[in-house]
Order: structure tokens, then sequence, then C-alpha cells
């Protein structure tokens, strides 16, 4: 997501115009640098060869390699047209589907505005079904992403039977899962409430259940947030515990902008 934010970030600061392609079967142009062999598929297999195996000619998908194998194709090509790759980031540069003009990515809709040259990146969308899967469009909107009131713990997960019955029934680990490509993508601004939740993922207990609400709550009345690209844009974030016991506000700062650092 940080590569899709710093090239968008970069057409909205130089004014460029901005296309995206589709690769038909990107995984199936690898080329392989093992032997594999495979059992014959369903329907191929001929009478008297029915203990044979076939040899793989191109890398197919399901295959550990086949997402290096595209790659190594894929930076061979860039190379030969003449592209040079981003030596911080190495996914920053066959059929190909033009879809014109860029108008939506992985579920964020790109609106552009090139006369004030600037760049938004919206989930309204995508946080609408999501709302409407987990039953809260029609709840009350609250203004922070983390009330206050919520005080969670592991004491808080199911300790009898029926409790652990009752959460087994609750979508708490797909809730969880809405929430974080929503904050991985463009919202920032819950991304320490759906950290703390996180935490529970294995044990839920009904107030941990009532804080995921009350963040898709936070959603619901913020659904028109978006980022805005110009020359000075966010194009990565972070939300985490730190790993040392720091002694002061200013060590801690200190270790974060370390970790931006690296």
């Amino acid at each position: 997501m940080s590569t899709i934010r710093l090239v968008l970030g970069m057409v909205a600061a130089e004014n460029l115009h901005l296309e995206q392609l589709d690769v038909k079967t990107a995984f199936l142009h690898g080329d392989l640098e093992e032997d594999l062999y495979m059992i014959h598929p369903e329907g191929f297999i001929v009478q008297g060869q029915e203990n044979l195996v076939c040899k793989l000619r191109r890398s197919l998908y399901g295959l550990k390699q086949a997402p290096r194998q595209w790659y190594n194709k894929f930076d061979s090509f860039m190379h030969r047209i003449g592209f040079k790759r981003c030596e911080a980031d190495h996914c920053c540069y066959f059929a190909m589907k033009d879809l014109g003009a860029a108008k939506q990515i992985l579920g964020m809709r790109i609106i552009r505005d090139k006369t004030n040259g600037t760049l938004k990146l919206s989930q309204s969308e995508f946080v609408k079904k999501v709302l409407n899967r987990f039953n809260i469009n029609e709840a009350k909107p609250v203004s922070t992403p983390l009330g206050s009131h919520f005080k969670l713990s592991k004491e808080q997960s199911p300790k009898t039977e029926e409790e652990m019955d009752h959460m087994s029934k609750v979508p708490y680990a797909s809730a969880i899962s809405s929430l974080m490509y929503v904050m991985v993508c463009t919202r920032s601004d819950i991304a320490h409430a759906v950290g703390v939740v996180s935490k529970f993922m294995n044990r839920p207990g009904k107030q941990h259940w009532e804080t995921v609400k009350w963040i898709l709550r936070y959603l619901k009345g913020s659904l028109d947030t978006y980022i805005c690209f110009t020359g000075g844009t966010t194009i990565s974030w972070a939300s985490n515990l730190q790993k040392i016991v720091t002694l002061s506000t200013t060590e801690a700062e200190y270790v974060a902008a370390t970790e931006v650092g690296k």
C-alpha cells in the first residue's frame, strides 16, 4: 500500500498523467528455475499412461515460487524497456488490458483534480458494504475511534461454555480483517483503535465486540473521509507498541523516529 500511495503522491505533486493496467494471469508467465512435476489434471489421463506425471514448463498459481518468478519476469521486462528500479522499494517501477484513466484500485476510489494539483483516495463505498455486513448501517454514529470508557483486558474473555458458544457465533475476526484493510489503505485515524481490539483475536469477549462495533460506528459517522495527495502527502503510517520500556516521552519519540528511519 505504501508503494501505491507513493506513486499517487508523485502523480499529484508533478501533475502527471495516471493510467492503470491489468496483467492477465500474471503468475502463469513466470519461468521456472527448478524441475517440477505434477499429476495429470482430471480428464487428461491417457490410457496406459496412468503412472506418468507432467513436467511443468511454466509457473502455476499455487506454487510457492510463483510470485517470485512472476516478479523476476516483470523486473526483467521493466529493465529491458529502460526503467530503473527504486532501491528502497523493489516493487516501485502479458497481455495487458488498458483500463484508461485510473479511477479505482484495491477498493479505493481515486478522485483527481488536475487543475488544483490534488488527488484523493476514498473508501466510502467499501466502508458502506462493511457496515451493512455487520448490521451497523442503522446504528448511531460516534465521534471518536475509541471511547475512553472502554477498559479492555484478557479478563473480559469468555470463561464459561455458554459465553464461549455465544462468542463463537460473533464474526469478530472478519470484522477485524475489514477494519485492518480500511486502516492500512486510507484511515490512519483508526490505527490505534484497531491495534487495541486486535489483541483479543484468540478469545474475544462481549466487551471486545462492543468496542469493535464502536469503531464501525465511528466509520459510519466519517464515511466521506479521504486522503488528499499533494507534494507533502502521507504515504505510510503505523501504530505499534514499542519493544523497549522508555523513561520519558522524549525517549519514546526518539525510538519512534528511529523506527521510521528504518
